[in-house]
């Protein structure tokens, strides 16, 4: 079941940064849904992988997920 699911991450300073983010969810599932709001500090993701693996993902790019 594909979930929407909003992460608040921090360090998103630049469009590199939103391609990096980009690029690690849809390593994890390339069936994602991604929409970035870098003003917001906010990420939007459609996806059926868990909530948990999504933050990993967008952590081990080196941004920090505060919720």
């Amino acid at each position: 079941m594909i979930m929407n699911q909003i992460f608040v991450v921090e360090g998103m300073t630049c469009g590199h940064c939103e391609k990096s983010v980009i690029k690690a969810l849809l390593a994890l599932d390339p069936q994602a849904k991604v929409e970035i709001d870098r003003t917001q500090n906010k990420v939007q993701v459609d996806s059926e992988k868990a909530r948990e693996a999504l933050a990993k993902a967008i952590s081990e790019e080196g941004y920090r997920v505060t919720t």
